[in-house]
């Protein structure tokens, strides 16, 4: 798993360091986060954590405090999830999570993607099911055993635990972020590499010739939509 990770974090890392609108994607979280859980870090666990990722992403202190006052101002938008699953170019699988305040405007949005890509849009849960929605921490170690054994002490649902290159990766259910990153900070871990929720592939669908092109055609055209948060695919280029 921790290969297969590796492999598609770096291919998607192509697209996600170019990202133009990191400022505003933070932005829509964090004033959710703190609209929904409360505005006080210190109380709302969620918000404390996103905020931590946005500093380590460099995001301003000013975008951070402006979402946070919005949030204090309990009007503003009405944001909601939504997720759009398909089939890109070489048949490779893609789910593309979004933040919306109107969902005709996004959905057209995504649809213009797919549709310059040769994509096609399918039904919800139409290839989800084909990716781990993990929890994954990524820091410096070369003990995987204590690690799994102190997370199992915590009664923390571990998925996997690996070592390569001087690096520990923690795989996790999703909905064991919370309680696995607790359980690692308990055991003395300071520092992510990675910190995040995200959908694995189970299977990788290489990719090659034109495809290729397509594909980074493809993921750019997503990610600057102002409505796309994250984009998960399982092209191997």
């Amino acid at each position: 798993m921790g290969r297969a990770y590796q492999n598609k974090k770096d291919s998607m890392a192509k697209t996600a360091g170019a990202k133009t609108k990191v400022y505003s994607k933070y932005g829509k979280e964090i004033y959710i986060c703190a609209k929904n859980g409360g505005v006080d870090p210190d109380g709302n666990l969620a918000l404390r954590r996103l905020i931590e990722r946005a500093k380590k992403d460099q995001v301003p202190a000013h975008v951070i405090e402006r979402a946070i006052d919005k949030a204090k101002g309990g009007g503003g938008e009405d944001y909601a999830a939504t997720r759009y699953e398909g089939y890109g170019p070489g048949n490779c699988m893609i789910i593309v999570d979004c933040l919306t305040d109107n969902n005709k405007r996004t959905f057209a949005d995504v649809r213009v993607c797919f549709t310059k890509a040769n994509a096609k849009i399918g039904a919800q849960n139409s290839v989800s099911h084909l990716f781990d929605h993990l929890a994954i921490f990524v820091f410096d170690g070369d003990d995987d055993e204590t690690v799994l054994e102190a997370l199992m002490m915590a009664d923390v649902d571990v998925t996997d635990v690996e070592v390569e290159d001087g690096k520990v990766t923690v795989f996790a259910p999703h909905t064991e972020y919370n309680n696995t990153r607790t359980a690692l900070e308990e055991m003395g871990v300071t520092e992510f590499d990675e910190d995040l929720i995200a959908f694995v592939p189970q299977v990788e669908a290489p990719i090659e010739g034109e495809d290729v092109e397509v594909m980074e055609r493809f993921l750019a055209m997503l990610e600057d939509c102002d409505d796309v948060q994250n984009v998960y695919h399982n092209a191997q280029f």
